[in-house]
């Protein structure tokens, strides 16, 4: 793909060359595939001050070969026998057996805890996290499972995966009847855990933190302690990504549902293009359809909690929902669609890899128009980790990344852009690549208003 990019890129030079001068604004027809379509150039300033024409960057968003080796990796069988082991403690229901070895929330806890210790290469720091649960009179205290594989860059950023383990039957408060939860949520713990396996066996920038929730069904209770304890801990949480019935049953549809709100300009609609332009890459075959809710109509889910703390969030639940399983007895292994879930898995690992391995998150760039319409100069520090950046000038209107543009590390902290519609109001933001593709998260949008052309943040 580089050699074609490169091929293309020095036909079009020489045709641009011939027909105009290296100030004259330069566009390109989309190319055919994802990192393909991006448009390949910008203009760079030499040390002059003059507009130097940049051709095409040597480094894009691509698959790292060692990030789609822990994709492929992704076990269709360890997942299946994950779903079978919490289904197996019958209930996992909030007012349910805490002192039972083998029946319960406190048995499938217990378990939870020892299968992170297990799968964490060493590498993993599990523990539980107490808090007392009140609801409609019953009060018990439940157990968040907290496992944290530290970053390497020293900060306090981390990306949290979560997924809700407890269960209940058609009553909330009923510990007694089985309720034994497969898809929700079993296949959520079950994506927890071989994520675990898999992103342990190496060393990321950023933390991680797997995060087993309880008291879901109770008004999302612990994932609020979560959020509370983090926000006084002075956790800065970079992206939340929810999983709650994702294990997909034979004959759906092959995509999945992004739940964001104010996916036009938010934080969460900023996370939700990023998963679904780097899920993309690894996972091309299962689409994801993004919703601008924050979730179902009516309904809820543990990002709620990072969403009202305003954290980045976002649900992902599988394409149609089966009100005869829910809260069931018949919601069992043995109903789900384990290639579904396995693909839900691997876009976890990729977009998760890519977050947290990738170089730091850029600094906002400063954004001024120039005398030509259209035309836009951007600045900021170069890291000296990225290998070279990418950029985002998105119609506000536009749900989904446009063409991006590329510039290399060397060439970048200092660029001019052109071929913009002076008419549009842009949402800019940049992501930092390192020389393998993975791409960083994106920066803050900052706001490129039409006809005055001045930059603001949202």
């Amino acid at each position: 793909m580089k050699g074609s990019l490169k091929h293309l890129s020095y036909c079009l030079l020489l045709f641009f060359l011939s027909a105009c001068s290296l100030g004259q604004m330069l566009e390109e027809a989309p190319l055919p595939t994802p990192v393909a379509t991006a448009q390949p150039w910008s203009l760079a300033l030499a040390p002059s001050g003059d507009l130097v024409f940049d051709p095409v960057s040597d480094v894009v968003p691509a698959v790292d070969p060692d990030v789609a080796g822990l994709v492929t990796a992704v076990s269709h069988q360890q997942l299946m026998g994950y779903v079978q082991a919490v289904e197996s403690f019958g209930t996992r229901n909030t007012f349910s057996a805490t002192d039972n070895p083998t029946f319960g929330i406190g048995a499938a806890r217990q378990w939870i805890f020892n299968e992170f210790q297990r799968v964490g290469n060493g590498r993993l720091q599990v523990q539980f996290q107490k808090f007392p649960v009140y609801y409609y009179g019953f009060a018990a205290e439940g157990w968040n499972v907290v496992a944290t594989l530290p970053g390497t860059s020293g900060s306090n950023d981390a990306i949290v995966i979560m997924s809700h383990y407890d269960t209940r039957p058609d009553s909330a408060v009923d510990g007694e009847s089985l309720a034994p939860g497969a898809n929700d949520n079993g296949s959520g713990i079950s994506l927890l855990l071989e994520s675990a396996r898999l992103l342990s066996s190496r060393e990321w920038n950023q933390t991680i933190i797997f995060l087993a929730t309880a008291a879901e069904e109770q008004e999302t209770q612990g994932a609020r302690l979560f959020v509370q304890e983090a926000f006084l801990g002075g956790l800065d949480v970079i992206a939340a990504i929810n999983y709650d019935g994702v294990g997909g049953e034979v004959g759906i549809p092959q995509n999945i549902r992004l739940f964001a709100p104010e996916l036009h300009q938010s934080a969460a609609g900023e996370l939700a293009r990023y998963y679904e332009f780097v899920a993309g890459l690894y996972v091309p075959t299962f689409p994801i359809h993004l919703i601008n809710a924050a979730d179902r109509e009516g309904r809820y889910g543990d990002q709620r909690e990072f969403l009202n703390a305003g954290m980045p969030a976002i649900r992902l639940t599988q394409s149609v929902e089966n009100p005869d399983l829910l809260n069931s007895r018949r919601d069992s292994w043995s109903q789900i669609d384990y290639r579904y879930l396995q693909q839900v898995v691997q876009m976890n690992v990729a977009v998760v890899a890519n977050l947290a391995g990738s170089p730091a998150t850029p600094e906002v760039p400063l954004i001024r128009a120039m005398e030509e319409p259209g035309q836009y100069r951007l600045n900021w520090p170069v890291d000296p980790a990225a290998a070279g950046y990418v950029i985002a000038f998105r119609p506000v209107n536009q749900e989904r990344y446009p063409a991006f543009r590329f510039v290399r590390a060397r060439e970048a902290g200092d660029i001019a852009l052109t071929g913009f519609d002076p008419g549009a109001t842009y949402a800019v933001s940049m992501a930092a690549l390192d020389i393998h593709g993975r791409v960083s998260h994106f920066t803050s949008e900052v706001l490129v208003e039409p006809v005055l052309q001045t930059a603001s943040n949202p």
